[in-house]
Order: structure tokens, then C-alpha cells, then sequence
């Protein structure tokens, strides 16, 4: 039976009252025989290729996006035009990648084929052509060989650059605990100190907001060289952690010329930091500082016992602790009211606080 058109479903007729409405079984089997050709609904804007995706290169008009490229073709194709690569035995050896918009950098421009040789002689990329014209006696070798040298190379650079990753990390480790050690001395010091000096009279309590400060200039000043050297330490580590995600993306590369075109960059290793002059000194840093000014108190104890009178004349004296202050006051020099203190060259700091 002929089908009807589409206007011959249409109704134009008035009815009052209005009759019940029935079904239309000519749209309804309309409806079926569209449901039953499999008709499909254009392709979403995501699957169409962008400004920074790989469009197919089969695709006319506007192009979706690949999803392989072929190696040998050299192409890229959408997930429709890339079925005949799939399913046709002519081509089960071609090698098929991720989408890639520099296919163009694997063929020769000289022969326009595409480079599977790789030059040893000149560490280049070369075609089949190549290596039997202008190439020829050179040491030549498949781009899949060199690759395969080239990666057990690059296993190996990775291997170093992670030993080196946990020899720095380790040695960040022993820094922060020196800068630790460094902080609770200084700390304990301007303690004992503050304690010691709390005995004395006003001018005692101002030597000992000197001490204070000296320890604390000392304290940055040790502080501030662990943190620099730490913070080199730290940025190699980044460093190095870069170069091994470099290198890593790039063991995975599966184009061959593409892996040899960005290797010798990547492989290359700046200079480590040397360890020898990481030199993790003594925890004991103002230890020293603190005893002295347990001998100075002490020495005072027994001058103010002895000389109960002036006692304010004798503390001044006795406050002279630092040989630039006793320089200034020639007077002070008596043994009986001002004393030098040395300290131990092996254990005190370079700049140590002289009292």
C-alpha cells in the first residue's frame, strides 16, 4: 500500500464538542521504522577537533578529533576512519600511536619516506634511502633498536637520578634536625641565661640582654647557613624530580624519532651538590655560652659575699664581662672583679659569644 505524506496526518478539521483523541498508528509506525534504521544524532561538540587537538585527517568538512596516528600512512584518524587500520590484514603492520601533530617530523625531507633507520655515525633519524646514499658505511641500526638502547640508557639515568633524590632528601633530613638542635641550644641558652643574670642587679640584667642578643645573632646566623644550604638541597631535589617526570613521559613516548629527537636534551644530568661540604656539626652549640655565665655568677657570689660594702660600686665593675668593654674601661682590669672567659675552640662556634 502507497504511504501516505505527512500532510495527510494533519487535522485541520473543528469539532464541538471536542471527541475523544486516539492514537495515531501511522506517526506511531513512522516512529518505528526510524527507531529500527538506527539513526544516529550528530556528534557532540567534544568530539570535534580544537585549536590544540589532533584532527582526523580523512574527516571533510568539519573534522573530528583522532584518535590514532599512523606511523607508516603517516595519519591521523577519528575512531570511525581508523576501523580500516583495525579490521583490514593489509594493515596489521602499521604502528599506530597516540594522536600526534608532528607526524610530519618522521618523514625524510629529502626522500619523503619515512625515517625507521637511525644514523649512529651522525646521531640522526634517517630513511631506508638515506642510509644507502649519503649514509652509506656508516654505523646504521633500526630507529626500534637505538630506542631500545637508548631506553635501558634512560632506566639507568633514572635509577641514578632517584638514588640521588633519596641521598638528598636524606641529608634535608639531617639539616632540619641540626636546625633543631640549633634552635632548642640557642633556646635553652638565653634561658640559663636570663635565669643567671636575673640574680644580678639592673647592670647585670643589661649584660645579659647583651648575651641574649649575641646568641641570638649567632642563632640566625647558624640557622641562616643550614637553611641556604637546605634550600639549594631542596631545589635540586625539585630538580631532579622534573627531570625524572621528563624522563619518565618520555619512556613512554611511542614514537621512536620522537623519543630520539628530545632524548639527548633530556637525559643530560646538572651538577650534584657535592656532599662533602654538607658537614653536620656537634648538637652542642651554645652549651659553652651557658657555663661561662655559670662562672661569672659564681665569681660574682663570692666577690658580693666578700665585699658587702659598695655592693653596687662592685657589681659595675664585675658587670664588665666582653673585652671590647674592658678596653673601654681600663679600670676594670682588676682579677678581683672582672674575668676573661675562653672557650674551647674544638667545641664553640666561630662566632661564639664572648662574655
Amino acid at each position: 500500500m502507497r504511504r501516505r505524506s505527512t500532510a495527510a496526518l494533519q487535522c485541520r478539521q473543528t469539532f464541538t464538542p471536542r471527541p475523544v483523541l486516539v492514537k495515531n498508528t501511522m506517526l506511531a509506525v513512522l516512529v518505528e521504522e526510524l527507531k529500527k534504521t538506527g539513526l544516529q544524532a550528530a556528534p557532540a561538540d567534544h568530539c570535534y577537533a580544537g585549536p590544540e587537538d589532533v584532527a582526523c585527517d580523512v574527516c571533510t568538512g568539519r573534522k573530528l578529533k583522532a584518535v590514532k596516528s599512523c606511523l607508516v600512512c603517516p595519519a591521523s584518524y577519528c575512531e570511525k576512519h581508523l576501523q580500516l587500520h583495525l579490521k583490514s590484514p593489509a594493515f596489521e603492520k602499521h604502528k599506530l600511536v597516540d594522536p600526534s601533530k608532528k607526524l610530519q617530523e618522521n618523514i625524510c625531507s629529502r626522500h619523503d619516506e619515512v625515517m625507521k633507520m637511525f644514523c649512529r655515525t651522525d646521531q640522526k633519524c634517517i630513511c631506508y634511502l638515506c642510509s644507502v646514499e649519503e649514509h652509506k658505511g656508516h654505523d646504521t641500526v633500526s630507529a626500534a633498536a637505538e630506542r631500545t638502547e637508548r631506553q635501558r640508557e634512560l632506566e639507568v639515568s633514572r635509577q641514578n637520578i632517584q638514588q640521588r633524590i633519596q641521598d638528598r632528601e636524606k641529608d634535608v633530613k639531617e639539616l632540619q634536625q641540626e636546625v633543631e638542635a640549633i634552635n632548642r641550644s640557642a633556646d635553652k641558652a638565653v634561658e640559663d641565661s636570663e635565669k643567671i643574670f636575673s640574680q644580678l642587679i639592673r647592670l647585670i640584667q643589661k649584660r645579659s640582654s647583651d648575651v641574649k642578643q649575641q646568641l641570638r645573632s649567632q642563632q640566625e646566623t647558624e640557622v641562616s647557613r643550614v637553611k641556604e644550604l637546605q634550600e639549594k638541597l631542596e631545589q635540586e631535589i625539585t630538580e631532579l624530580k622534573r627531570k625524572d617526570a621528563d624522563l619518565k613521559q618520555l619512556s613512554h613516548t611511542e614514537d621512536h624519532t620522537q623519543f630520539l629527537h628530545n632524548y639527548p636534551s633530556l637525559s643530560a644530568l646538572s651538577q650534584s651538590t657535592d656532599s662533602s661540604s654538607i658537614k653536620i656539626r656537634p648538637l652542642r652549640y651554645f652549651e659553652d655560652v651557658t657555663a661561662a655565665v655559670s662562672e661569672v655568677r659564681d665569681k660574682l657570689q663570692d666577690v658580693l659575699t666578700e665585699k658587702r660594702t659598695n655592693i653596687s660600686l662592685t657589681v659595675t665593675e664585675v658587670g664588665c664581662f666582653t673585652a671590647t668593654t674592658r678596653a673601654q674601661d681600663p679600670e676594670l682590669s682588676s682579677s678581683e672583679y672582672s674575668r676573661e672567659l675562653t672557650l674551647d675552640p674544638n667545641t664553640a662556634q666561630h662566632k661564639g659569644v664572648i662574655i
